[in-house]
């Protein structure tokens, strides 16, 4: 019995952590549906910015025209946010999301993708559970990272860290 109640909380902790094959899966309460951006008309909130494929296309990265090479099409490093309303993680993420955006303007740009209205590009980046973010700087190549930390501080922190880290190239953070 004791084996069970070790497996079940288990099995509730990873859940609550982690979203991964639910597309399409909304539950009750859940936030408002956000609908796709028409192209090039990019959805901004407080300070994050929802993209459609056509404006990851021209704001990203262009995995069209070259699909082989990484060449990164933004005017500042960013963050990209693949989240779907459903996951609660990335109800978790979102007022952090924000909060880094502000904090950052001007130096970073902070998007988002809804991997159920951009599937493309949930396939393109071979998004398999979500959370999940691409941390693009200026130069060199972008660095995939998913999942969130046990607490909301610590997540703002992981983030704090991994934007000067990777995007900022503040080799003075706090390593991870």
């Amino acid at each position: 019995m004791k084996k069970a109640s070790y497996l079940v909380t288990g099995v509730l902790i990873v859940m609550a952590f982690s979203c991964k094959g639910q597309a399409g899966k909304e539950a009750k309460g859940s936030a408002p549906v956000v609908q796709p951006a028409s192209a090039l008309q990019a959805v901004q909130t407080e300070g994050t910015t929802h993209l459609s494929k056509a404006e990851f296309l021209k704001l990203v990265m262009d995995y069209e025209k070259s699909p082989e090479i990484w060449k990164f099409q933004g005017d500042k490093p960013c963050l990209v946010d693949f989240y779907a309303d459903w996951c609660a993680p990335c109800k978790i993420t979102s007022p952090i999301l924000e909060e880094m955006a502000r904090e950052y303007s001007g130096k970073i740009n902070i998007y988002k993708v809804d991997i159920d209205d951009e599937k493309e590009l949930a396939n393109v980046f071979g998004i398999q559970s979500i959370p999940t973010f691409l941390f693009c700087p200026m130069e060199g190549n972008p660095t995939l990272s998913s999942g969130i930390a046990n607490t909301p501080e610590a997540t703002r922190d992981m983030f704090k860290q991994q934007i000067e880290r990777i995007l900022l190239k503040n080799n003075t953070a706090t390593p991870l």
